[in-house]
């Protein structure tokens, strides 16, 4: 029966991914679009389902490269986004994140062909109480990689087009900043599967819009939310009319954060992260311990000294 109903699932975003129409969205790689490339920030690392150029000095950028499936999340790709931000978190290369999606699509969730792998190897498994042992780290695993985006110090931005859907809806909320095209769509469609969202809609949704009714309605029915809607509810900061112009503002704001002294964007990040969920005193508390130390640093002085000499541009050093 569960392999059955994983079947059925395909038909569902398959139909909805036709319904998207028949805008025309340039599909360019990150790389092409940005000019001049320099080189891949993680030499150590070749990912399969992932783009990684560096388009600006700082500026990283991370594309999800499935196009012919529509971005979907298999297990590989889950497994790559989590060593890639981890890695990005401790680069000094790095300041700023841009993330997008390759080809027609951001991306239309979680991989349905991954779904059904899983209903058969759940199916070897007699006992009930082993199948949940069986797939607790998984979905551990599956939640650790969208925490990853969270968890790394480098501000991220989210640049979707056309659909962002399911696992979509998990990655952008985990960003710091999102932008979309006019022909972004965005759905939690897990509902739609027999579903909860199990890695990060339900807890990160509500505080990215600040309506807890509008997210509810939004997760128990599954229904598609236009691009117009997700700026006026605050999902997106911006709106663009194409891809194209919509990742050149993303990699523009990305370098003019990258420009930033990085202790005080990424000192700034992790304490805005640590107060989401806790008292405003706990929040001061930690930035007081954090600044204790990090108003000793010479970007504070360098900082100060480009505001008096009104330098536009001032030059600090790696982390």
């Amino acid at each position: 029966m569960l392999l059955n109903n994983l079947r059925k699932t395909g038909m569902i975003t398959r139909n909805l991914i036709a319904k998207s129409g028949s805008v025309s969205v340039t599909n360019q790689p990150t790389r092409a679009m940005a000019g001049i490339l320099t080189e891949k920030v993680d030499r150590h690392a070749e990912y399969k389902n992932l783009a990684i150029t560096v388009p600006k000095p700082f500026v990283v950028c991370v594309e999800l490269n499935r196009a012919k499936r529509y971005n979907a999340f298999n297990k590989e790709m889950w497994i790559e986004i989590k060593h890639c931000f981890e890695s990005l978190h401790t680069n000094p290369d790095c300041r700023v994140i841009v993330i997008s999606g390759a080809g027609k699509h951001f991306s239309a969730g979680i991989d349905l062909n991954d779904m059904i792998k899983l209903g058969q190897d759940l199916a070897d498994i007699d006992d009930v109480a082993r199948k949940g042992h069986y797939l607790e780290p998984l979905i551990k695993l599956y939640q650790d990689s969208i925490s990853s985006l969270e968890n790394c110090s480098k501000p991220v931005i989210a640049a979707v087009h056309s659909a962002c859907i399911g696992a979509g809806i998990d990655l952008i909320t985990a960003a710091d900043i999102r932008y979309c095209t006019e022909d972004a769509f965005f759905s939690v469609k897990e509902v739609d599967i027999g579903m909860a969202a199990d890695v990060g809609t339900l807890q990160r949704l509500p505080k990215a819009i600040g309506s807890q009714s509008l997210a509810r309605e939004l997760c128990y029915t599954g229904r598609r939310m236009e691009s117009s809607e997700a700026l006026s509810c605050g999902l997106v900061n911006r709106v663009f009319p194409e891809k194209e112009a919509l990742l050149k503002a993303a990699i523009e704001m990305a370098e003019h954060i990258a420009q930033k002294s990085p202790i005080a964007v990424q000192t700034t990040k992790q304490n805005i992260v640590y107060s989401l969920s806790r008292p405003n005193q706990e929040g001061l508390d930690q930035i007081r311990i954090m600044n204790k130390l990090y108003l000793l640093s010479e970007d504070l002085a360098q900082a100060a000294a480009a505001q008096l000499t009104k330098d536009d541009k001032p030059t600090f050093s790696k982390l």
